[in-house]
């Protein structure tokens, strides 16, 4: 891991650098470390891989965390600092460079290098709401349990934000998104199963009260953290003739269980779980984002 020291200024950042950032868009991090250093104090570090991302993170001392990469190093270091309870005194900046950037953009935060770069020199802290399943592992935005068998021009919260949606051909627009989250750079091998085709039978429980139980084939679930503490679940049943209304309910703790299945969680898939129950933690993280937004 190679790391470099700018002249210091009043305040002193840590730019971790990501691998995959590095070899899709090297000019993006030239623009980054540019805008960055004539900016503020600055120490880069460029890991080579993901252990040496967690150690440059893990010593940073009183430096503020940037992170020049796509969702995926975001979400990277937003797990590593969850696991060593550090997000609630740690403001946490990003610079977006690479493929998948949706999630940072659903957030707030500029996908132009220089208007990210300069957000994290200008910007304020925003607290938000994390979801945290009991294996502790963490989710910024959407989860998201396949099959997604949308249904033409939907308009339910997974294809609001699923840059991948073609019209008209859910099933072609869900393989192509599954597809490419199961074989993203630096990923384990265990995920590259792709989630078995057809409905589920899942029981959905918010808060403790269920909302669809076993006996009812369900097409798909999403669950993303809304305000104050509180998540957003909504659960497509199977249609049988006329399009089936979804269930909708809000609540702090989502409890999925039944046959064995995969979930997305932001841009990692994970499983086959037979139980996985999620918790809200209200203001949990901060990100810094442009003022006024």
């Amino acid at each position: 891991m190679a790391e470099v020291a700018t002249s210091a200024t009043s305040e002193q950042l840590l730019v971790v650098v990501d691998p995959v950032a590095r070899r899709s868009d090297g000019e993006s991090v030239r623009i980054a470390k540019d805008v960055l250093g004539a900016g503020a104090g600055m120490k880069l570090c460029l890991p080579d891989g993901p252990e040496e991302f967690a150690r440059a993170l893990a010593r940073r001392g009183s430096r503020r965390p940037v992170v020049v990469g796509d969702d995926r190093a975001l979400i990277r270091a937003v797990a590593l600092l969850h696991r060593h309870r550090e997000l609630a005194g740690c403001a946490l900046s990003v610079v977006p460079v690479g493929g998948a950037l949706s999630l940072a953009r659903s957030l707030g935060v500029p996908t132009g290098t220089v208007a990210a770069a300069r957000a994290v020199l200008d910007g304020v802290e925003r607290r938000m709401d994390l979801m945290v399943d009991d294996s502790d592992g963490v989710v910024l935005g959407t989860l998201r349990i396949p099959p997604l068998r949308l249904s033409p021009g939907g308009t339910g919260p997974g294809a609001a934000q699923d840059p991948d949606a073609v019209p008209g051909r859910p099933w072609l627009r869900t393989c192509q998104s599954l597809v490419r989250t199961l074989v993203p750079a630096n990923r384990p091998s265990r995920l590259a199963a792709a989630p078995e085709p057809g409905p589920s039978r899942l029981r959905v429980e918010v808060d403790g009260e269920t909302l669809v139980d076993l006996n009812q084939p369900v097409e798909a679930v999403w669950v993303s953290p809304t305000a104050a503490g509180i998540a957003s679940v909504e659960v497509r049943p199977v249609s049988v003739g006329a399009e089936a209304s979804p269930l909708l309910a809000e609540g702090r703790t989502v409890t999925v269980s039944g046959a064995h299945f995969r979930y997305r969680a932001d841009t990692v898939v994970s499983g086959p779980v037979r139980t996985r129950t999620w918790v809200v933690r209200e203001g949990a993280w901060g990100l810094t984002v442009p003022a006024g937004r």
